[in-house]
């Protein structure tokens, strides 16, 4: 199974590396890092993301851009899992801008193929890849359509999780399609209480596949998290700084989870 993992990799590399260049900006409505998680089969799950930007972008970077200075991004996930190593879920976001217009999104469509994970409380790697449909309006994406594959992959050892996701974003609509889009996200937390883990979150947006931007056009933002697991619910929280002069200052978001 990881070795089919890698074999898509490679392939779709070499695809994004054969299409042309395209920038492509969108507001950035789920700040996570996947790890080990997945809903076993006829399980159902309700995730609250929020973030919000204090200190930002108040520009647009595009006609019809929302820029995220003091605005909130609220998107609720809808997930259930399929069994076979396969969960899926919907996402709803909305956003406001800085003087408290709220708008809504379009839609979002995920399917997670997790084949390698330590058992329940166990450790060990995980290996897998998430791939999101999505049909967003134009505030919310310079392209309405896209398509991002995340893949999955990292350690889980007695207090200590470790990911990191690659993630390829894909332009779909007519005159932004070309090279995708490039991130690289990781996650290290400690436990330090039962159910309570702390640590640290990155994400670095490179530019595209086939042009890498320079390091003070990345955007690159740095996370104090904490990780709190409860029978019925979690929260994931942090406080983001961003560490170029392209990136928002300061980023605050909560992942609050649920199931039922």
């Amino acid at each position: 199974m990881t070795e089919r993992i890698a074999r898509a990799l490679v392939i779709l590399a070499g695809a994004a590396v054969a299409l042309g260049s395209a920038q492509v900006f969108a507001i950035v409505d789920e700040i996570q890092v996947y790890t080990d998680d997945l809903d076993g089969p006829g399980e159902r799950g309700l995730e609250l993301h929020v973030n919000t930007t204090p200190s930002g972008r108040k520009t647009p970077d595009y006609e019809g851009d929302l820029p995220p200075d003091h605005g909130w991004r609220v998107t609720p996930e809808f997930s259930w899992g399929l069994g076979h190593d396969f969960d899926w879920g919907v996402y709803l976001p909305s956003a406001t801008d800085g003087q408290g217009n709220w708008y809504l999104g379009g839609a979002k469509l995920r399917v997670k193929w997790l084949p390698l994970r330590p058992a329940e409380g166990g450790s060990g790697w995980y290996l897998g890849v998430n791939n999101e449909l999505s049909w967003v309006t134009k505030k919310f994406s310079e392209s309405p359509v896209s398509d991002e594959v995340r893949f999955i992959g990292g350690y889980r050892a007695g207090s200590w999780l470790i990911g990191v996701n690659p993630i390829l974003d894909w332009a779909l609509s007519p005159g932004y399609r070309g090279s995708p889009e490039v991130m690289l996200a990781w996650k290290a937390v400690h436990d330090v209480a039962r159910g309570v883990a702390v640590g640290a979150e990155y994400y670095n947006g490179l530019g595209t596949l086939a042009d890498r931007l320079p390091r003070d056009e990345q955007e690159r933002t740095l996370y104090l998290v904490a990780d709190i697991e409860r029978k019925s619910w979690s929260l994931n929280f942090g406080v983001g700084y961003g560490l170029t002069p392209a990136t928002d200052k300061w980023t605050v978001k909560a992942i609050l989870g649920f199931g039922y």
